[in-house]
């Protein structure tokens, strides 16, 4: 029986499709630009008015979607023409006087116990008995005896008796006999319309374009999205994730994003649910909506085509350190790897955190180091720090941290995270979250201490290791610079007047990042 249902249901919705084709040609029909003018030409396919003949050669004018389950079983059951098939007819006579027999009987009991009862009817129990009344009105504040099943919401009652039960299998049993028959009518249409359907291949894709476009016209028109350029920067100025937007009471905060050439790999730190993996889900999207020819959520932006956009994100509040969940780290790195170019857009979130903290830090360093050497935009979010300190070899790396604020309670005696959503330049200074965790849990206060020294006395010694030398700085300094330079030569459209002050903020910049010479060096 379902199986029947779902076929003569999807034949209903194929002609009610094809005959929109018509009113979606009247609105392309005055279009002049060159895709819709194809749209249109495509739907001039004989092949739409062979199929819709065919159908309402069998099907009823009439028949179509119709919203509700009784509106759609009905229309179900006298979908096919009558004469078609005489047994049918019958079965539909019979189907039809036990609809009027329930219809009936209702009326029957309300006027016998002068109650406002109506006919309904949902997909789960059938017809039932449905009435709006105060229990007060009601003889002892109950139903009658006759009536079972009852449930009620507010003063709504839902009830139904044992004659109307015998009722709803009959009406059941002579749907199925309809069901049956008319399934047999439908798949002999469909075997006759079945060289015909690869024209609905071509109204699929069509449908689905336009409407795209419709939706990107409507985003553009309503919200203050701004129109993407492409150059070989990636720059997106006071961008917001357009999802986020739409499901938050209200605008989400807004973040810069920039990269070039010289700086194509951008780390991110912060604490848990500082919105590291919402930022980078934002970056992705943003690039997905230009490269279709959407307009996009930001004051400015600019994009390079990305051939690929690999994402591996992964969940602050939902890690499992498991071996399952370390393998699929793996493959989702390994895939990104061996897939990647020059011209991708890499979105890395929480890799190996399905190991030990040493073995992670290790994937995560050798991972970073092999995707440096491509010329791929790279946003890497993590937690260990000890990846920031990357900078100090890679001119090409930025550090960048969400901020969060330390708020006091009324009491003064405990403080917890106020988080800003607002990305800043540099690694996170909340190093020891973990810990700070650890102190509003009931751990013991000995413990907590022992831990603070400990951490404290691994952190002086990686620090004393990745320490950045004066000539390492001034390296990264002219790196930063040349990059900058390239940058203006190909894009710049400035005045000179404009580009003499641009150039000597650089060169201010530059001189301001190198070291100060000791004096020794001077002499």
């Amino acid at each position: 029986v379902k199986t029947a249902e779902s076929k003569i249901t999807n034949l209903i919705y194929l002609k009610h499709t094809l005959e929109l084709v018509e009113p979606l040609k009247a609105a392309l029909r005055s279009c002049n630009t060159q895709l819709l003018k194809a749209y249109y030409n495509s739907l001039e396919d004989t092949r739409f008015g062979i199929i819709l003949e065919k159908i309402t050669s069998v099907i009823n004018d009439d028949t179509r979607y119709t919203k509700g389950c009784l509106s759609m079983r009905t229309q179900k059951c006298y979908a096919v023409k009558p004469n078609i098939n005489e047994f049918l007819d019958i079965a539909r006579r019979t189907y039809t006087e036990i609809v009027d027999d329930i219809a009936g009987m209702i009326t029957q009991l309300a006027e016998k116990y002068s109650l406002p009862m109506k006919t309904s009817f949902s997909s789960a129990r059938g017809f039932f008995i449905q009435m709006n009344a105060d229990c007060s009105t009601l003889p002892n504040g109950q139903l009658p005896s006759e009536f079972t099943k009852i449930t009620k919401m507010k003063n709504t009652y839902s009830f139904t008796s044992a004659d109307l039960i015998k009722m709803n299998e009959r009406c059941q049993e002579s749907l199925r006999e309809i069901y049956h028959m008319t399934y047999l009518i439908v798949c002999k249409l469909l075997n006759e319309i079945y060289e015909h359907i690869h024209c609905l291949y071509k109204l699929s894709d069509i449908v689905s374009m336009l409407d795209m476009l419709l939706s990107f016209a409507h985003a553009c028109t309503l919200s203050d999205y701004v129109r993407p350029e492409f150059t070989d920067t990636l720059a997106i100025k006071q961008g917001w994730h357009p999802i986020l937007e739409k499901i938050a009471m209200e605008k989400p905060v807004s973040n810069n994003t920039y990269l070039t050439e010289g700086n194509n790999f951008v780390i991110i730190t912060g604490p848990n649910m500082s919105g590291k993996s919402t930022y980078l889900k934002q970056i992705a999207l943003c690039q997905i909506m230009a490269q279709i020819g959407s307009y996009v959520p930001a004051e400015y932006c600019s994009f390079r085509i990305a051939e690929q956009i690999f994402t591996r994100i992964g969940m602050d509040d939902d890690i499992e350190t498991n071996a399952s969940t370390f393998m699929k780290e793996m493959k989702e790195i390994t895939y990104i790897i061996q897939n990647a170019n020059d011209k991708s857009l890499i979105i890395i979130d929480e890799l190996g955190r399905g190991t030990s903290a040493e073995e992670g830090i290790g994937i995560c360093y050798a991972a970073c180091e092999y995707l440096l050497n491509l010329k791929a935009f790279t946003l890497f979010a993590t937690h260990f720090l000890e990846l920031c300190h990357i900078d100090a070899l890679y001119p090409n790396v930025e550090n960048y941290h969400f901020e969060v604020q330390h708020v006091r309670s009324s009491a003064g005696n405990k403080e917890k995270i106020a988080y800003t959503y607002t990305l800043s330049k540099g690694y996170t200074e909340e190093k020891n979250y973990g810990l700070k965790a650890a102190e509003v849990s009931s751990l013991p206060p000995s413990i907590i201490l022992d831990a603070k020294e400990i951490t404290s006395h691994i952190a002086k010694q990686i620090s004393h290791r990745q320490k950045s030398t004066p000539e390492m700085m001034k390296q990264r300094a002219a790196y930063q610079l040349a990059m900058r330079l390239v940058q203006t030569a190909r894009n710049s459209r400035l005045d000179p007047d404009s580009l003499r002050v641009y150039l000597k903020a650089l060169k201010k910049k530059y001189e301001a990042s190198c070291p100060t010479p000791r004096e020794n060096d001077e002499q």
